[in-house]
């Protein structure tokens, strides 16, 4: 065609030459027309593809051979589904009559349900310009049978005119399928086989989790295989007892296999116990983790029927797996050549590795000694002694561990057995037992110690009293009396927190209302937290009332407000909340053992460094601080827990990093539900009074009055200061040193009005003193004094009509108002 195409234009191009000039140009323009007209109907053509160029290897003989003899039918099509090509494997896949009886693929298969989903995924795949295979099922004749055909469709090209086109290749894999069809049948019969094999079988991950259990083991165990793979059944369910340690505890190299033979009593489902012989088999990764096991399972229930030797056998192991002593017997190097499963269970450090050293259990400190238990085992001693010894672990842990020598000689390199039974419990308990015992002698000694500073407080503060009625407030040592005073105060608060560390302190409770006692307290909390922390108070409308001390009460706030500023240090927030609980709300707060009640709640909460809770069960025993030394007592919270307990109210923490809260509950008080207090209520201490003040105050109140009263105290100093108080206020004063003494003065002088008696004395004390008295004149009024609390003798006094008490150190005034208020009772 581009020959002919040229030899025109050519020949044109002559016969111009021969017309002349002036008659060429229309037959130019003519011919530029006709030329002009074949391009555009050219470029359309081409554009529709009805024009096309073939390429230099098109139809090339190499290529036409390959896809002709290709072992896969091939087929060609555009994009509206006409084919272009086919080769003669197609044509014998579709059952072609002949070249002229090509199909497309949606064509050859129409009317069959069971291909014509996969075939519109595939068109609809070939629209798109992806890849796609499918494998259908196509039903033939009954001689023939069903074939099996693999479907495949791609794009011919990425881009330009071979994306136009679809290659479709079409495969009989009916001898593949039966083959694999054959495998799984064969796979079928051998998990029958397995599953209903006389033997059990399970198979274990790294978790724990049975992924594989048979049917013969499920029945033996009556567990239901539907739990297998889900992870809902692990191994603690199938083996009894600690066995699942020696299961769980095997090493071996990388890359190594190993296998365990053991005897142990599995568990059905209802618990009850079947002695079994398990081949445990592990293959280990390259990285030494352990992978899944293989685990033949023999019962020996039945053994004991056939053979008398093997049901020994199987009671002896059963014995050995199941006794709560750990066993191992270990070579002269200390290495564990078997052990039991307690002591795979408790001992895990020392079975980790290929060593699997027994001293890997032992602290490093305490290794030596059980090296020489073994050594001299080794050496055939008898009688060795038990090695008590700390474990080792981030936990503290004590055993006791037996070492004796192994009568055989060269068992598999054995030297010694070693039983070990772990005494963490029972060193605990000792260790809680002493601390006890030691708190309790120190609650004590802090007791007697109050006791006998009290005498001496009392004796300085009714001086002093004394020298300020003696003294104008314009007198040059009047500030020097009242600094002794203040001092001698202090003095007084610092052995009431003493005695609330023995919890024998005298409560003086009074009815109130928290709020207010918390508002009043606000400033001095605000000036002891220092500006760095924030103070909120959070407190409830309509608060029940408690009846508790105040003094008291503001020294645990203090305590607890000051703990949680040192927990700030870069500053944070103190909140003080306050809330009433009902019983019904009790269970949300998880508190052991409070009971259900009204309580009034006061939460002390903050922002600081929170309490480990390694220790947050420790912090109000006495003497424990998480201080550094020299920056705490100990007592602080030993203190507060004190003086709730004593309140008949409970404290518990809870914290956690950037929060930290303290929450005491107290009894709501309800008139009339409890009998009123029966201590004296007198003025409390306060650390810092001011002795004019109280001076001034009872300028106000006559505190004068008449009557006999017998004062009993075997401190002769204290005894005459406290009779020439009184004496001064108009009292006639009889004075005995002891129990003894007071009853021959009562014998002899006869109307005596009131009694003021010390508690503790010599030859008779004052609880039998009341009694003795009361025997001759019933109606005789009492008042105790002591540096104890009340509580410490109120178990001697007789029940009902018990005396008043007045607590030591106390000021002439409070003596005084004591014994006036109790004669005019």
């Amino acid at each position: 065609m581009v020959l002919v195409v040229a030899l025109l234009l050519v020949g044109a191009a002559v016969g111009l030459v021969y017309v002349g000039s002036e008659h060429a140009q229309p037959y130019i323009m003519g011919l530029l027309a006709i030329l002009a007209t074949v391009g555009v109907f050219s470029l359309f053509a081409i554009a529709a593809g009805i024009l096309r160029f073939a390429g230099k290897d098109e139809g090339g003989p190499l290529f036409k051979t390959l896809v002709d003899n290709a072992s896969d039918g091939l087929l060609v099509t555009d994009q509206g589904g006409r084919v272009f090509y086919a080769n003669s494997v197609y044509l014998d896949l579709i059952e072609a009559s002949g070249p002229d009886d090509v199909r497309p693929i949606e064509r050859v298969f129409i009317g069959d349900p069971d291909v014509s989903e996969s075939i519109y995924r595939l068109l609809k795949a070939a629209r798109e310009g992806r890849r796609l295979q499918e494998e259908v099922r196509i039903a033939g004749a009954q001689a023939a049978g069903a074939r099996w055909l693999r479907l495949r469709v791609q794009p011919l090209g990425e881009s330009g005119q071979e994306s136009r086109f679809t290659v479709w290749s079409i495969a009989d894999v009916t001898r593949d399928r039966q083959r694999q069809e054959n495998v799984f049948q064969e796979l079928q019969h051998a998990i029958d086989y397995l599953d209903h094999a006389p033997a059990g079988f399970f198979s274990v991950d790294a978790h724990g989790s049975i992924i594989y259990l048979n049917a013969t083991l499920a029945a033996w165990l009556d567990h239901d295989l539907a739990q297998v793979g889900t992870g809902s059944l692990k191994l603690t369910d199938l083996v009894a007892g600690e066995g699942a340690a020696l299961l769980t505890t095997l090493n071996a190299a990388p890359g190594d296999v190993k296998t365990e033979v053991l005897d142990l009593d599995l568990k059905t489902r209802t618990g009850k116990r079947l002695p079994a012989r398990i081949f445990h088999r592990i293959a280990f990764g390259a990285d030494g983790a352990a992978g899944a096991s293989r685990t033949l399972v023999l019962n020996r229930a039945r053994d004991g029927g056939v053979d008398p030797q093997r049901a020994a056998e199987v009671r002896f192991m059963r014995f050995f797996q199941n006794t709560p002593m750990a066993i191992a017997t270990v070579d002269k190097a200390g290495r564990i050549a078997r052990n039991n499963a307690r002591f795979a269970n408790a001992f895990a450090n020392g079975l980790k590795g290929d060593d699997r050293s027994i001293y890997m259990c032992v602290a490093a400190r305490d290794r030596g000694d059980l090296e020489a238990a073994i050594r001299k085992a080794a050496e055939g001693h008898g009688d060795i002694a038990p090695v008590e010894a700390a474990l080792s672990g981030t936990e503290e842990r004590w055993a006791s561990f037996f070492v004796s020598a192994v009568e055989e000689e060269d068992r598999d390199g054995e030297a010694a057995i070693v039983y070990a039974l772990e005494t963490t419990a029972q060193r605990t308990l000792e260790n809680r037992i002493n601390q006890q015992q030691k708190m309790e002698s120190v609650g004590q000694l802090a007791g007697g110690i109050a006791h006998d500073f009290n005498n001496v407080l009392s004796a300085i503060m009714m001086a002093t009293d004394f020298l300020l009625n003696a003294h104008r407030p314009t007198d040059p040592s009047f500030q020097d009396i009242i600094q002794i005073k203040q001092n001698a105060n202090r003095a007084a608060a610092l052995v009431r927190q003493l005695l609330a560390f023995s919890r024998k302190q005298t409560l003086r409770p009074q009815v109130l209302d928290l709020n207010e006692a918390l508002s009043d307290l606000m400033m001095l909390l605000r000036r002891l937290i220092g500006e760095r922390v924030t103070l909120t108070p959070a407190l409830s409308n309509d608060l029940w009332p408690v009846k508790v001390d105040i003094s008291q009460f503001e020294q645990v706030i203090v305590n607890l407000a000051v703990n949680a500023r040192d927990a700030m240090p870069g500053g944070g927030t103190l909140t003080v909340r306050t809330a009433n609980i009902t019983a019904a709300e009790c269970a949300s707060f998880m508190t052991k053992g409070m009971p259900a009640a009204d309580y009034v709640l006061v939460e002390v909460s903050d922002t600081g460094l929170g309490i480990p809770e390694s220790i947050i069960d420790k912090i109000f025993e006495p003497f424990f601080s998480t201080k550094e030394v020299g920056k705490g007592t100990g007592l602080g919270l030993s203190t507060v827990y004190g003086i709730v307990k004593q309140t008949g109210g409970f404290i518990y923490a809870e914290s956690r990093p950037g929060s930290t809260a303290f929450r005491i509950f107290l009894p709501r008080y309800i008139p009339g539900v409890e009998a009123d207090a029966k201590p004296v209520e007198v003025p409390a201490i306060a650390g810092a009074a001011s002795a004019a003040g109280d001076l001034a105050h009872a300028a106000t109140i006559d505190l004068t009055g008449q009557g006999t009263i017998l004062l009993v105290e075997d401190e002769e100093g204290l005894r005459a200061l406290n009779a020439r108080g009184l004496a001064s206020r108009g009292y006639t004063v009889l004075e005995a040193g002891n129990g003894v003494e007071a009853i021959e003065v009562l014998e002899r002088e006869g109307a005596i009005d009131l009694v003021v008696s010390d508690v503790v004395m010599p030859e008779m004390d004052g609880p039998t003193l009341l009694k003795e008295m009361r025997k001759r004149h019933p109606d005789i009024k009492f008042i105790f004094v002591s540096g104890y609390a009340e509580d410490a003798f109120s178990k001697s006094l007789p029940e009902g009509n018990m005396p008043a008490f007045l607590p030591k150190p106390f000021t002439l005034k409070q003596l005084v108002a004591a014994v006036k208020e109790t004669m005019a009772g």
